[in-house]
């Protein structure tokens, strides 16, 4: 005799549910985690990310893989998080142009604050001021009176329009009252081996890139590191700027992962081996506090509220 109908349907819920159940039980993470780099391999941020995700492979027990998604100042990485599944298998890392210079460059198709959950502040690291080795000036008060007695004349390197390196500039222009023509490469790199052969004046730098010329004696620096005068002691109070790293998750990620992911990560931070290899880039690890969602969430914000109106007023837009 054939069972009854209601019978079949009971029979079919309860093998759909004995299916579902091992992956709702499934602990997390129960299969790769991928960290988007939204900048070629290579890069300090790319540097940073494969430092970070070793470790957090390690205190989540899942694999933690870098996936760089360069192109268009880092939009098309950074976008990537956005549109991905917030179910805590995609991450984003990025820095300071990454998640709030390129809201007032480019036309995004994602909103910078809305679109993604905090998850922890990285490192941060200074900008460096400087120089091909034979400009003619010895600190950075004699350099703002070179570049004033040369207006126009002298050239900066940067990263492309909208790069860290170029909203400093501008922001240095604003504060010295000095004019200077910027020169846009495809990345730091290039522009560092133009400033090595003298062929254009100053940077403004990732210390990261830097301090290996520096140590060298193939540059000079004129502020903002420990091995060179603070640019208050040099004079020009206020020029603070800074290169900051974090990670994000998409919007709608589980608060029980992000807090699972912030742990992973305030962990790696903590340990000597990681802050050794992040020292050894030329960058520092912000104190515990600041290393929360919420701190990074406001710290974002806050960021936003400063840079824009100044990139903004400057007309920069992303080519």
């Amino acid at each position: 005799m054939n069972p009854p109908r209601r019978w079949l349907l009971v029979a079919a819920s309860v093998a759909a549910l004995v299916a579902a159940s091992p992956a709702i039980a499934q602990p997390y993470p129960s299969r790769p985690i991928t960290m988007i780099v939204p900048a070629s391999a290579g890069g300090p941020t790319d540097a940073i990310a494969r430092v970070l995700s070793e470790r957090m492979t390690a205190n989540l027990g899942g694999t933690v893989l870098v996936d760089n998604v360069a192109g268009a100042g880092g939009s098309i990485g950074v976008g990537k998080v956005a549109r991905a599944t917030p179910d805590g298998y995609t991450l984003g890392i990025g820095q300071w142009s990454h998640y709030v210079l390129n809201g007032a460059t480019y036309a995004l198709q994602y909103d910078l604050l809305a679109d993604f959950a905090p998850i922890s502040m990285i490192v941060t690291g200074p900008l460096l001021l400087v120089s091909r080795k034979d400009l003619p000036a010895s600190d950075l008060k004699s350099l703002i009176a070179w570049l004033k007695a040369n207006p126009d004349k002298a050239t900066a390197g940067t990263g492309g329009v909208g790069s860290p390196p170029h909203i400093s500039g501008i922001f240095f222009q604003k504060m010295t009252g000095t004019q200077f023509q910027f020169v846009p490469y495809r990345g730091t790199a290039p522009a560092m081996r133009d400033l090595l052969a003298g062929q254009i004046d100053i940077m403004l730098d990732q210390a990261s890139n830097v301090l290996p010329q520096l140590r060298a004696g193939a540059i000079k620096a004129f502020a903002v590191t420990p091995e060179v005068p603070t640019v208050d002691e040099a004079g020009l109070p206020g020029l603070y700027v800074s290169v900051w790293h974090g990670v994000w998750a998409p919007k709608g990620t589980p608060a029980d992962v992000i807090a699972r992911l912030n742990g992973a990560v305030v962990k790696a931070l903590g340990e000597a081996g990681t802050r050794e290899k992040l020292a050894a880039l030329g960058q520092e690890i912000p104190p515990v506090e600041q290393l929360t969602p919420q701190a990074l969430g406001a710290f974002q914000k806050a960021e936003i509220e400063k840079w824009w109106p100044i990139v903004k007023a400057a007309g920069i837009k992303a080519e």
